[in-house]
């Protein structure tokens, strides 16, 4: 149980940096107020978690070990529901609901669909 606790948490913030640097380096080629950066970061964690869960599926030598690091770890540091709710109700108490709708559409939308394209590309 602690060496899983370990392996998630490596990941985790290998994850969370991964994350931080892709947001960061996304504000500073497009600086609007839309949140593209996590918009980025989740379609994009969800098509490697496609691409992750395919492969669990597909190759039974995938370890548990490796699971916990790669999709729980990494994926889960790296994808970021949690800012995606804040952001979300954060455009609606601004009033900005064009973009809030624009943001909520593409989040779950292209989310999916980058994950059923990981999970089709692996198989």
């Amino acid at each position: 149980m602690l060496r899983s606790i370990l392996v998630i948490a490596l990941g985790g913030a290998i994850g969370s940096v991964c994350r931080y640097l892709l947001q960061v380096g996304v504000h500073k080629i497009a600086p609007i107020t839309f949140p593209l950066g996590t918009l980025i970061v989740n379609v994009l964690g969800c098509f490697i978690i496609g691409l992750l869960y395919g492969m669990a599926v597909k190759m039974p030598q995938f370890s548990i070990q490796w699971r916990l690091f790669l999709i729980t770890g990494i994926c889960g540091g790296f994808t970021t529901f949690s800012s995606f709710s804040y952001e979300g109700i954060s455009l609606i108490m601004e009033r900005n609901y064009f973009y809030f709708f624009m943001y909520l559409g593409g989040s779950v939308l292209l989310g999916l669909l980058a994950t059923w394209v990981g999970l089709i590309l692996v198989k």
